[in-house]
Parts: C-alpha cells; sequence; structure tokens
C-alpha cells in the first residue's frame, strides 16, 4: 500500500503562463468535472503532479540504486534475488 502525501495548501507558488493547443485545453475542460476538479487549470496541476511525483520515485530508485545493490551484496543476497529486488523497487517504488 502506498503512503499518501498530503501537501499544505499554502505552499508558496509563482504565477507562470505556458502556450497550450486549443483542442488540448478543450479536452482538458471537459475533462476536469469527470475527475472532480472545479476548473482545467486544477486538472492540469494534478496531471503535472502526478507526472513529477513518478518521476522523482525513478531519481529516488536510480540515486539509490547502487547503495541498495551495496548492501544486498553485503546481507549476501544472491545476485538473482538481488536482481529481483531491484526490478520490483523499479516497478512499484
Amino acid at each position: 500500500m502506498k503512503k499518501k502525501l498530503i501537501l499544505a495548501k499554502d505552499r508558496p507558488s509563482k504565477h507562470i503562463s505556458i502556450r497550450i493547443p486549443l483542442d488540448v485545453l478543450d479536452d482538458l475542460k471537459r475533462i476536469a468535472p469527470m475527475k472532480g476538479m472545479g476548473g482545467y487549470q486544477a486538472l492540469i496541476k494534478f496531471y503535472i503532479g502526478q507526472g513529477l511525483r513518478k518521476d522523482l520515485e525513478d531519481l529516488w530508485i536510480a540515486e539509490h540504486a547502487e547503495k541498495l545493490e551495496s548492501v544486498l551484496t553485503e546481507c549476501n543476497v544472491d545476485p538473482e534475488r538481488r536482481r529481483q529486488i531491484l526490478d520490483r523497487m523499479a516497478a512499484n517504488p
């Protein structure tokens, strides 16, 4: 079971401007109510957050895989089992 991360509502933010194709914007506006979002901007932030969390998990694994493999080796975990553990972490961080 994944631990749910609760983010503070009052985090500092910065206004930015991006160009989005009109058809994508129309699709976002149609999908937002289906996802329980107040509008397309909330949906965009939701999508960015999802992708960012996934990429941060991948980065954490990449940064720590060498250390983890070293610890598993020190604990005499056989090479095949080490590979299974690392593959499982990469697939389900």
